[in-house]
């Protein structure tokens, strides 16, 4: 939308507003800590430009945990949750503990549909009964039928490992040989190697039996549930959907290739999903599409080519979605020691790259480490080194100097969130002597970012400084360029890979050993505030800002009037946000007077106590001096 365009539409929509004031229907409560914006930038999620925006226009970055691995077990009955208390628990510390303002929802096909033709709305209304809980703590939520190695029904007993996704009646029709992966020390080896699960996949895309558009059948009453039992407010907080978890062709055709796969196959299959989205009612959603799973693996014997290359332009019907995994850091045999500074910004400058030639945003949809076993050393340096591939494509160890160079802030999801790790009663493939309790309860996975304590509390079981990040989760205009240096902790070690550097010495110094972020960013004029979460170990009181807009150490509670505050992010979950308004009511007494171009900068940080005026505003000086080389 033109930049003038939306500035009338802000107008329009606040002198409307303030004219009918109270006589304005309303089909739902407003969500606990909205503020006058919130509503109107609920109302819509789209992709614009290469970019997710909101009902205000504003660039928007998710951030968040899929919901969960839980889904893929029998002992809820596919479902992320035993009750939607437990789901509200799980929303409220994902959005309080976690830092998310996402989550990819999963459900299962297997108990979608138990019965060939016949949906079970029994777990369709439980599904999004759960789902409900997160829209309602102002957490937006893409679904995704969920798939690994096509089905657990295609696992024996005694099988070494499991699957899931389609139903029964699929294997049952199948006709599958017995399963058997042979020599796998990875259950993901299966995908290649297991003959039962390379034919039932290979059946599904050629739509055997027509086992493919039962599926799509199936995905069409489940997304027409959900849009007609939902209030169109919650129904807003939905996003788009994951028509199939990382696909792969089973086995190709003789002289098929991956990319000739993915054109010929798979992109016709996304068609048809994006048809049946349509009559669902879920025209203005993306779907959120995932290219074939080995496009961008890191072990050179593992990739693919890949990556969508002959869809064409994508936005803003579809999102770009994939996943990253450090599979040389997961083998334990291809990567020694711990990861570095910078060690993912090539692959994730690859999504990136990728996205902006399909014309659409980009989401990482799952990545993240082993948290327990013999690699999980390794996870606190992985996963910082993910976080900071997100939030720009450079290391920090450059960011500084060049940060027109960072990209845009990619969107992701960390594999997962599941409150129940370690306390799970799963019986693998339905095997009463192989029941499972420790960890993920699937596949020998542990990669849960939060448990229960013995008072049934969530906690983190990774350090809060990496999780619970600051982040621009909505910018007036477009961001430029981000970076946050969380000093998360690799055991008694804190990481540092960006610092601030010497020619800066006064920001340096009122940062000292605290963490940091920086954002830089172009208005559009517009009267909303910009937005970034804000972490819970950034308390109000003890948070300095340094900005064009005016510098503070403490921060005020928000109104229409102030440039610079913190406010409750909606939902009623304790945590917060910044929010900097380029054009407030009434301005900041100390804000920068050019401001021609639109250009903003603003810096972070809990790691002064007391700051003396004077270094704030020599620390302004110098942010001022480094922005100003970037106009």
């Amino acid at each position: 939308m033109p930049t003038k365009r939306r500035r009338l539409m802000g107008v329009l929509f606040l002198i409307t507003a303030s004219l009918i004031g109270s006589s304005m229907p309303s089909v739902a409560a407003p969500v606990p800590g909205s503020h006058w914006f919130d509503e109107r930038a609920a109302t819509s999620f789209t992709v614009e430009d290469g970019r997710f925006v909101d009902g205000l226009g504003r660039e928007v970055v998710l951030r968040g945990y899929n919901v969960s691995g839980e889904t893929k077990l029998e002992e809820n009955d596919g479902l992320p949750f035993a009750s939607v208390a437990d789901a509200e628990k799980s929303a409220a510390a994902l959005r309080a503990l976690g830092g998310g303002n996402s989550a990819r929802f999963l459900l299962s096909w297997a108990y979608a549909e138990p019965v060939r033709g016949q949906v079970d709305h029994t777990y369709l209304a439980a599904a999004t009964a759960q789902m409900r809980a997160f829209l309602r703590v102002g957490i937006r939520v893409y679904p995704d039928f969920h798939q690994d190695l096509f089905s657990r029904h295609l696992f024996h007993k005694g099988s070494w490992y499991t699957g899931d996704g389609a139903p029964k009646w699929v294997v049952d029709a199948g006709g599958y040989p017995r399963e058997s992966c042979g020599i796998c020390l990875f259950w993901g080896q299966n995908i290649t190697q297991n003959q039962a699960v390379t034919k039932a996949t290979y059946d599904f895309w050629h739509n055997k039996g027509g086992i493919q558009e039962a599926f799509l059948a199936t995905a069409q009453t489940t997304m027409a549930y959900v849009a007609e039992h939902l209030t169109a407010a919650e129904f807003a907080g939905v996003v788009g959907f994951d028509p199939y978890n990382e696909p792969h062709a089973g086995s190709y055709d003789p002289g098929q290739t991956s990319r000739t796969w993915e054109r010929d196959v798979l992109w016709p299959f996304y068609e048809r999903f994006r048809a049946r989205m349509d009559a669902a009612g879920w025209r203005d959603k993306p779907a959120f599409v995932e290219p074939n799973l080995f496009w961008n693996a890191n072990l050179d014997f593992q990739r693919q080519e890949g990556g969508l290359l002959d869809a064409g332009r994508l936005g803003p019907r579809y999102v770009f979605n994939t996943h990253f995994y450090d599979q040389k850091a997961i083998s334990g045999v291809f990567m020694w020691g711990r990861a570095k500074d910078g060690q993912y910004a090539g692959d994730f400058g690859t999504v990136r790259d990728r996205a902006a030639g399909s014309q659409t945003a980009a989401v990482v949809s799952e990545f993240g480490h082993p948290l327990g076993g013999t690699v999980s050393d390794k996870a606190p340096t992985v996963g910082k080194a993910m976080y900071q591939a997100l939030d720009s494509r450079l290391p920090g160890s450059t960011w500084w100097s060049r940060p027109e160079g960072s990209g845009p802030v990619l969107s992701g999801s960390q594999w997962q969130w599941d409150i129940y790790h370690g306390r799970h009663r799963e019986l693998m493939n339905g095997n009463p002597d192989k029941v499972l309790a420790a960890a993920d309860a699937w596949n020998d996975e542990d990669l849960s970012a939060v448990r229960l304590d013995d008072s049934d509390a969530p906690v983190l079981r990774q350090d809060a400084r990496l999780l619970d990040r600051l982040y621009p989760s909505a910018t007036a205009g477009r961001v430029l360029a981000f970076t946050y240096e969380d000093r998360s902790r690799d055991g008694s070690t804190t990481l540092t890979w960006n610092p601030v550097p010497a020619s800066l010495p006064r920001v340096r110094e009122l940062v000292g050993t605290g963490q940091y972020g920086v954002l830089l960013w172009r208005s559009d004029g517009a009267s909303a505030p910009t937005e970034l979460h804000l972490p819970a170990s950034f308390g109000p009181e003890r948070t300095t800002v340094v900005s064009d807009l005016g510098v503070l150490h403490g921060l005020p509670a928000y109104d229409s009037g102030t440039a610079i505050a913190v406010a409750p992010e909606p939902g009623g979950t304790a945590s917060r946000r910044v929010l900097l308004t380029a054009n407030s009511a009434n301005g900041a007494d100390d804000a920068d007077d050019d401001d021609a171009d639109g250009l903003h900068y603003a810096l972070i940080t809990n790691g002064a106590t007391n700051p003396p005026t004077d270094l704030l505003l020599a620390a302004r000086a110098e942010l001022a001096a480094w922005a100003a080389e970037r106009r």
